[in-house]
């Protein structure tokens, strides 16, 4: 019995597959390797090469940003920020570091400075409440 693949973005289904045999995806652990008999699991994805085979279309790479994969019976649902199909795995992965790898340090760079932006603002605050 094939599995059912839904790739979802924030606002529109990136791909839905009704016939697939296999899933590879890439976590914070390593591949994960999903055929249809596998038992339910949760994944976190990092930033990397999604896989999937099906009898019609043979093997499909899908550049994902990083999310979450969830597998319940046959139905496999993936939730990613980003995605991008493509036929040259090489492109694909100079896509990953390019877009996805390169916004993601950016966005831990704001994150940095905002948590100390408010260590400082509640480190004020508390000298503020005991008078000194």
């Amino acid at each position: 019995m094939p599995m059912q693949l839904e790739i979802l973005l924030p606002f529109q289904v990136f791909a839905d597959e009704a016939a697939v045999s296999r899933i590879v995806a890439q976590t914070r652990q390593g591949s994960l390797g999903l055929l249809p008999h596998r038992l339910d699991c949760v994944a976190t994805l990092r930033p990397g090469i999604l896989i999937y085979q099906t009898a019609a279309d043979g093997e499909i790479c899908v550049a994902v940003d990083e999310g979450v994969l969830v597998k319940t019976g046959t139905r496999v649902r993936v939730s990613v920020r980003r995605a991008i199909r493509g036929t040259d795995l090489h492109q694909l992965r100079a896509a990953v570091e390019r877009e996805f790898l390169a916004i993601n340090e950016q966005e831990q760079h704001v994150r940095s400075a905002m948590d100390r932006l408010e260590t400082g603002l509640m480190r004020r605050f508390m000298s503020f409440q005991h008078g000194g």
